[in-house]
């Protein structure tokens, strides 16, 4: 490999090696033979029916709380559009996705963040703030592998939030695309299941991170009166969704072949997040960070006066990038940055590290 070619850690996407081609060629073919005028044509709001029965018995809710979209991201956007009022104040963990960041400052949102520690948002910090007087309309948790930081909601923390939630009247947005993509430790309950039907958790996921993310396939989980609020909005912004790329999906899920195709991307992953910590140790040893269990991502703390906005172009020079952890926080972040493996060979992450480890060392002259 020259250093022409450039080794990314910035995009949170799986590389086409380990996305399983072959079974979604089979379940094109499944999803046109079985179900052809469903798949190819218009459909409803609600999404492809078979795949939001599908959805709604994993879930063990009724179909009515189940919204199959165009990608977790339109799932956000709807949601927001129902709950984001101008000017009243949402907490997001920090950091957190910067488009969730996007979407609610488009919104005028008052954006409220709240630490985020190894074990999830700081349920103390967010128990202080609700007694000094705030009020959120909802609160934004990626809980599984979270974005950007790769961290993991304790069982202890979910439960406390939903304490929360109930004491102080909020709804907690379970944003929770990386669940499937655990490659260590235990897979935990879902906020959603913890409630117990109660009606505090709004659900999104995705099939983006599981079957492949040009599918576009997300869904909402919730109060069958909210779902419904938003089947109107997406019946008039879309009429319905692609209806072929859920038909394809919803055979993949059940095809026998979704388990194993999982299975092999967390296999990938868990190799990539090893060499990635011992090239870091190696190559970056003042680099500050947690290996994570699961998902894309991995949140590194470099050096105090390592500005990752002067590091980014030197990196890039050397055919390396990253996303700055700035783009993820409102204010603060300059030495931090988030590194996805998710789409980048475990033969190219020595030589990745390598780069950055030169462009570190270029900076400090």
């Amino acid at each position: 490999m020259t250093a022409s070619e450039l080794i990314s850690f910035a995009r949170g996407a799986p590389s086409l090696d380990i996305i399983d081609v072959e079974g979604l060629k089979a379940a094109a073919d499944a999803a046109l033979t079985k179900d052809p005028g469903a798949a190819l044509g218009y459909g409803t709001a609600v999404g492809y029916l078979p795949l939001r029965a599908h959805l709604a018995e994993q879930h063990g809710v009724a179909e009515n709380q189940v919204l199959v979209t165009n990608g977790s991201m339109q799932a956000d956007a709807f949601l927001f559009d129902q709950l984001v009022t101008a000017g009243a104040p949402v907490v997001v963990e920090r950091p957190t996705y910067d488009r969730t960041l996007l979407g609610l400052r488009q919104r005028d949102a008052d954006v409220r963040p709240v630490s985020l520690q190894v074990d999830g948002i700081d349920t103390d910090e967010l128990a202080e703030l609700l007694a000094s007087g705030l009020r959120p309309t909802f609160a934004h948790i990626i809980p599984n592998f979270q974005n950007p930081a790769g961290y993991t909601l304790s069982l202890a923390k979910r439960k406390r939030l939903l304490e929360l939630a109930e004491q102080y009247d909020f709804v907690i947005f379970e944003d929770d695309p990386y669940v499937k993509i655990r490659f260590a430790g235990e897979s935990l309950p879902t906020m959603l299941e913890l409630d117990e039907g109660r009606g505090r958790v709004v659900y999104a996921s995705s099939f983006s991170k599981t079957v492949a993310p040009g599918s576009r396939v997300g869904y909402l989980v919730g109060p069958a009166a909210l779902i419904d609020k938003i089947r109107v909005a997406a019946t008039n912004t879309y009429i319905s969704p692609n209806m072929l790329a859920q038909a394809i999906v919803h055979q993949f899920a059940i095809g026998g072949r979704f388990e194993t195709a999982v299975a092999g991307v967390n296999a990938a992953l868990a190799e990539r997040v090893r060499v990635l910590c011992d090239a870091l140790a190696e190559k970056l040893p003042e680099a500050k960070f947690t290996a994570p269990e699961g998902g894309y991502f991995m949140w590194v703390e470099l050096a105090d006066g390592v500005d990752v906005a002067k590091l980014l172009p030197a990196a890039e020079e050397r055919g390396v990038t990253f996303v700055k952890g700035t783009d993820f926080l409102l204010d603060g972040g300059h030495s931090t940055m988030r590194m996805a493996y998710s789409g980048v060979r475990a033969d190219q992450i020595p030589d990745g590290i390598a780069r950055l480890a030169d462009a570190v060392a270029a900076l400090r002259g």
